[in-house]
């Protein structure tokens, strides 16, 4: 164990640094960036009404991070395997003296580094509602730390989902699938569907399983340690989850 752990950080932050480098290597990076600070801008200044509502948070730009991160998120990660196995690149990985896991949490890393930056952008807004009026910065530090976890546990679904196919565009598609399921069973105008047909239990055990349920308390600037925890283990699942089907598509013959 004790050899182990330094063979998988090493592998690890190798494939986080070839990783990043191809992002910023390509426009996708930048693309991603630019769309992204547009989209939150756009969502946060002008159709929730900013300026109209009189108050000096970010409580509209952090509404909209679950709903747009089931589009954003997919597409920064569709690529992360998919392009692997066309590419034929993958066969080389695998033959290499590396951790499997290690490359998964690498390439899973380099794309949470670029949603970070993504996040880093917004900063300039933070100073904005500052200069606005008396804001809560607690709240506000609170709820960008839970988002960039979010963001984490979406790329999770877009590697393992990724692994599946060698087509980007399949990815991209189930991953938003699956994003938005998983968000959308948070959703309060589900939950009282859920409620009213099979009752409580059934709606709150569904709700657990939504990223929305775990990020909202960081919105009010309350800091649970079971939802960071809920985040951890899902990032932490999709990255095992990831290295099964890699292993699995390796062994059975094409």
């Amino acid at each position: 164990m004790k050899g182990y752990l330094p063979y998988l950080l090493t592998t690890t932050a190798t494939a986080w640094k070839r990783e990043v480098s191809t992002y910023f290597a390509t426009p996708l990076a930048y693309i991603f960036l630019a769309i992204f600070l547009l989209s939150v801008g756009l969502f946060t200044w002008d159709i929730s009404g900013f300026f109209e509502a009189g108050t000096a948070d970010l409580n509209a730009f952090f509404g909209w991070h679950p709903w747009l991160y089931i589009f954003f998120m997919p597409a920064l990660a569709m690529r992360l395997w998919s392009d692997e196995k066309l590419l034929g690149t993958i066969e080389l990985l695998n033959s290499l003296p590396v951790s499997l896991s290690g490359l998964v949490a690498g390439k899973l890393l380099a794309a949470w580094t670029v949603a970070g930056a993504g996040l880093v952008m917004t900063l300039p807004w933070w100073i904005i509602v500052n200069y606005l009026g008396d804001t809560d910065n607690g709240v506000i530090a609170v709820s960008y730390l839970m988002s960039w976890m979010m963001a984490g546990a979406f790329l999770g679904i877009g590697s393992t989902v990724s692994a599946l196919t060698s087509s980007s565009a399949i990815a991209f598609v189930l991953s938003v699938a699956a994003s938005f399921l998983i968000t959308a069973a948070g959703w309060p105008i589900l939950s009282v569907n859920i409620d009213s047909v099979f009752g409580p239990t059934l709606s709150e055990i569904v709700s657990q399983f939504s990223f929305m349920t775990h990020f909202s308390p960081a919105q009010r600037g309350v800091v649970e340690l079971r939802n960071i925890i809920f985040f951890v283990s899902f990032i932490g699942l999709s990255i095992f989850a990831t290295r099964l089907l890699i292993e699995y598509r390796r062994r059975v013959p094409k």
